[in-house]
């Protein structure tokens, strides 16, 4: 088992040769813009997997697929030659799907903006549809008679006691 931060050296090490390699060493025809994104390495350092984008349409992206999937050997011993090392890890090329994701995101970011915005037009002339202060609250004019009406019947039966307060008192 291999040291993870020898492991990331070699990836970084092996994305450089292979973009290197693309654009200088293999002359496929059927080989788009390719861009190498990034590279990981097993901790055996035994496999590695190359990610890349292709810019282009769909039989770009396929025909680039092809064209790197039969420039591996010669990939593989140009970066063997480079790099010095004992065992030279196996390439795997996969399409990179992260530029695709992040286009997504901002699609769908793009239709919350528009569907706030459309929001907020119908917002501007919107008015409460019950009373601007929705919560009950007991209006100040009771509780003053309340006060009053407790007060002259405390005066009619002082040595009375007081009743003892009902549910709806409360």
């Amino acid at each position: 088992m291999a040291d993870p931060a020898r492991a990331r050296k070699l990836a970084v090490r092996i994305r450089q040769i292979v973009s290197a390699a693309i654009e200088t060493q293999i002359k496929d025809p059927r080989l788009g813009m390719v861009t190498v994104t990034d590279a990981r390495v097993t901790s055996d350092l035994r496999e590695a997997t190359v990610f890349y984008t292709v810019y282009g349409d769909e039989t770009a992206i396929a025909d680039s697929a092809v064209a790197l999937a039969s420039a591996t050997g010669v990939l593989r011993s140009t970066v063997g030659k480079q790099t010095g090392i004992k065992f030279v890890p196996s390439l795997e090329f996969i399409a990179d799907i992260v530029p695709d994701t992040a286009r997504e995101l901002e699609e769908a970011l793009e239709r919350a903006r528009h569907a706030d915005a459309e929001l907020a037009r119908a917002r501007e002339g919107a008015s409460y549809a019950g009373e601007p202060d929705p919560y009950r609250r007991p209006a100040e004019d009771d509780e003053d008679e309340d006060e009053d009406d407790t007060v002259a019947s405390g005066a009619a039966d002082e040595g009375s006691e007081d009743p003892a307060p009902t549910r709806s008192a409360l």
